[in-house]
């Protein structure tokens, strides 16, 4: 497989990913929680692995790179939080910290793609990251706000779509760039 195909690939994985994790952020009555919980782990690992995946892709040392590597941290510190019995304080912050690191992932991608030539794909590029970084700290913000017993309306759900929106603007463009 070449890194063209493995980039794309990740992309793919990855915003499938973040669509799955949207569904099990959003309050759906008939999804039982346990179910919309499910939903939320699968995303993530799903995440960690296509964010895995694009960053093996490129052999040199770019930012996107350490922004994709981030990003998969960020997916791993998440899952950290919903699968080791910790009270709920720590899972609560396992989970902001992770979406942090998620946000700061994109933002490092984000800041590579403006040294890139001014293209229609870059200009792309840079909104599927700028709505990722969005999103996940729309995110942490929502944790924080729970975690300190304040009620974050639909902060969570809100940021969730907005991420995966930026996520599938992002595979479209690597698929793009992979056809070009």
């Amino acid at each position: 497989m070449s890194n063209e195909q493995k980039a794309t690939l990740g992309a793919w994985i990855a915003a499938i990913g973040t669509v799955i994790a949207a569904i099990g952020s959003t309050p759906i009555r008939s999804i039982p929680e346990d179910t919309l919980n499910s939903f939320n782990l699968v995303g993530n690992e799903l995440q960690a692995t296509g964010n895995a995946l694009e960053a093996d892709a490129i052999d040199d040392f770019t930012l996107t790179k350490a922004g994709n590597e981030i990003q998969a941290i960020g997916n791993v510190t998440v899952i950290a939080g919903i699968l080791i019995k910790f009270n709920d304080i720590t899972k609560q912050e396992l989970n902001i910290k992770g979406n942090l690191l998620q946000a700061l992932g994109g933002g490092a991608a984000l800041a590579d793609s403006f040294d890139e030539e001014h293209t229609l794909e870059e200009l792309y590029s840079i909104y599927g990251n700028l709505l990722q970084v969005i999103g996940n700290s729309l995110q942490a913000i929502a944790g924080i706000l729970e975690l300190n017993e304040r009620d974050s309306g639909n902060i969570n759900v809100t940021g969730s779509w907005i991420q995966a929106i930026g996520a599938v603007i992002s595979a479209l463009v690597q698929t793009k760039e992979s056809s070009s």
